[in-house]
């Protein structure tokens, strides 16, 4: 039993690592204000290239009010758009808006403006990165329960503007069979409207709603436009591979109107457009594997960087490898570690290539040849189909290699508190590691998602979570040290007869807990859904098979480490658990650099070195300088702990 003070830290405790697991899971939170106004403008463009034809028809004002409001909303853009986080576009869309801004107040023809307000809003879109798709194909049954409980009202069970609620408003609310008006507006369109409302009109902001929900809505709203016979021919024109090849996901589905793919791809693309609006979940039965992405990828992003889009042509190169090449990597190295270790320099040299303008035939060059890579990996694997003895290897080896790391430093941590007979200080550490492991089972509860939501952002939580739990490894290594003398270890005993650790090694044996890990079961979790999808039903035997060995293995060595570690001297067993500390830091600190590389935070420069992953080395300076100063903040600790009268408290 713990004592009331023990049992105040504890919960403390539990409380700091439930909020540092929100903000593990949150993604970059910092950056939705920004993205939240962006997406405000981007909604406002939307709403002024469809609604100003009847404001202004001719140079001549069609309706007063409307004109008023088409004002009203240009100026908002032009106000709002430069407030938005500084970029290189910035300034150039700033100028966008003042010219929109003036072709609506000289009422210039209604399709100069349309084209005006569309181009910015796709430029914004682009800029910052906006999501204009649904993560997932939407539950459209839910939609149609969804619509009569929200919309119905206001907008008719059928769709047509004429709820009970319609007669007393100003503007009425929108008819969703105006097959003219819809024809001008995307799904995205609709699902920032329902997110965002409009302001001066009734049509209020449905925010509470889960993010899904309002894709559903959105979806279910486009669908009233068009007929049961258009949606039949998109049904048959949909098998052809030329329509296939324009809506290879839901993006094109839900990002343009239905008048912006007729311009683009022609009148069949627009049928099928239709039929998908409604069953969008043929889209993802036909997702490609994570090598055909990868390659597809690869080939969009040099054409990208051939037509001059260097930043598209960036992004691109990124998900190849996030989205696609990074998800099968364990299944892959256990069958050719050195095509691994290829593709991955020949991936980072492409990205480096387009980040440094390189001409555009040395980009081809590369890409070709990352290509070449990616098609031989593709037939390494068989297709995507494993045998149950690969199968068996890769999910034993997966969770092995991420577990030890974690096991390593948990298992020390457990070892010198029990030598220390401090067990008073166990609750923390077991509410860290135990804290990450409900954590990891949410996050494999939520795989799925997190195979489509952008790598990027997975790599940035792996990241950050591998440089923390670094720099808290060091904390408690430098801590460590200062106990492996004797006469140190009989002060330290002294000095804490009858009281519990110091607060903030408490805290700190409970983060490196936690950190440790869940950063590990996060990168497990992402590789057990990849290989969980190349197993099939007839690999699911194998996959738990080789799980089920993992965990033994693991609780082996955990408990070989516990044994035998406590039997250590004093001496040797504190500069062991030191070294350790320190070893780990020295790793994470190169893994969570790599990561971010990865991810196109940091940049990345290769160097004739080789690399072995175990142990956080990668073949570039930003990794290996990483590594050397957390090396160095190492060795400058070890001297300024032997000067005399200096050490850690």
């Amino acid at each position: 039993m713990l004592d009331p003070a023990a049992r105040r830290r504890s919960a403390a405790a539990a409380r700091f690592l439930l909020g540092l697991a929100v903000l593990a899971t949150s993604g970059l939170a910092a950056s939705e204000p920004a993205l939240d106004a962006a997406q405000t403008i981007v909604h406002t463009l939307d709403y002024i290239a469809v609604d100003y034809p009847g404001a202004v028809e001719n140079g001549k004002v069609k309706n007063e009010d409307e004109f008023k409001e088409m004002i009203e909303f240009a100026g908002r853009v032009k106000e709002r758009l430069p407030g938005l986080p500084p970029n290189s576009q910035r300034d150039a869309l700033a100028g966008q808006a003042t010219a929109l801004a003036r072709l609506v107040a000289d009422k210039a023809g209604a399709e100069l403006v349309a084209a005006a307000a569309s181009r910015l809003r796709w430029e914004i879109i682009a800029a910052y990165g906006i999501q204009i798709a649904p993560k997932r194909p939407p539950d459209l049954a839910r939609a149609r329960l969804l619509y009569q409980a929200h919309c119905s009202t206001c907008h008719g069970a059928a769709g047509h503007g004429d709820g009970p609620a319609a007669k007393s408003m100003e503007p009425a609310p929108t008819d969703f069979h105006d097959a003219a008006r819809m024809r001008q507006r995307s799904v995205y369109g609709l699902y920032s409207t329902i997110s965002l409302g409009v302001a001066g009109t009734p049509m209020v902001a449905f925010g509470r709603l889960a993010e899904d929900d309002r894709w559903g809505l959105a979806f279910h709203a486009a669908n009233f436009a068009a007929t049961a016979a258009e949606r039949a021919k998109g049904a048959a024109l949909w098998k052809t591979a030329a329509n296939k090849a324009t809506f290879p996901d839901i993006a094109n589905v839900a990002k343009l109107s239905a008048n912006e793919v007729k311009a683009q791809f022609g009148d069949d693309a627009a049928l099928v457009q239709a039929y998908l609006r409604a069953q969008p979940e043929v889209l993802a039965a036909g997702k490609p594997a994570p090598i055909a992405l990868a390659r597809e990828k690869v080939a969009a992003s040099a054409a990208a960087y051939r037509a001059g889009d260097r930043a598209r042509a960036s992004e691109l190169a990124v998900q190849a490898y996030l989205d696609g090449f990074e998800l099968v990597e364990p299944a892959l190295r256990n069958v050719d570690a050195s095509l691994v270790g290829e593709t991955e320099r020949a991936m980072m040299a492409l990205r480096n290539l387009i980040g440094a303008a390189a001409p555009v035939p040395q980009v081809e060059e590369k890409a070709a040849r990352v290509e070449s890579l990616l098609a031989q990996a593709q037939e390494t694997l068989a297709g995507g189909t494993l045998s149950p003895g690969a199968i068996f290897v890769s999910a034993l080896v997966i969770l092995l290699r991420e577990g030890l790391e974690a096991l390593l430093v948990v298992a020390a941590i457990v070892a010198f508190l029990v030598k220390a007979g401090r067990r008073d200080a166990l609750p923390y550490v077991h509410l860290g590691w135990v804290g990450a492991v409900v954590l990891g089972l949410l996050t494999w509860a939520a795989a799925a998602e997190l195979v489509e939501i952008s790598g990027a952002n997975r790599e940035v939580i792996e990241g950050v979570t591998a440089l923390f739990a670094s720099a808290m490894l060091l904390y408690v290594g430098y801590w460590l040290h200062g106990k492996s003398s004797a006469r140190a270890w009989q002060s330290f005993i002294k000095d804490r007869v009858g009281t519990a650790l110091a607060d903030g090694t408490l805290w700190a044996m409970a983060v490196v807990s936690f950190l440790a890990v869940y950063r590990e079961m996060f990168e497990t979790v992402l590789f057990y859904q990849a290989l969980w999808v190349q197993a099939g039903d007839a690999g699911r035997g194998a996959f738990f098979g080789g799980a089920a060995a993992a965990v033994v293995a693991l609780g082996a060595a955990g408990w070989a480490i516990f044994r035998f570690s406590v039997r250590l001297p004093l001496g040797p067993f504190f500069a062991a658990m030191s070294i350790l500390m320190c070893v780990l830091a020295v790793v994470l600190a190169g893994k969570g650099v790599a990561a971010l590389q990865e991810a196109g935070v940091i940049g990345s420069n290769l160097v004739d070195a080789p690399a072995l992953p175990w142990l956080g080395v990668f073949p570039t300076w930003q990794t290996l300088g990483a590594q050397a100063l957390v090396l160095a903040i190492v060795l400058g600790g070890v001297v300024l702990a032997r000067r005399p009268g200096r050490g850690p408290a």
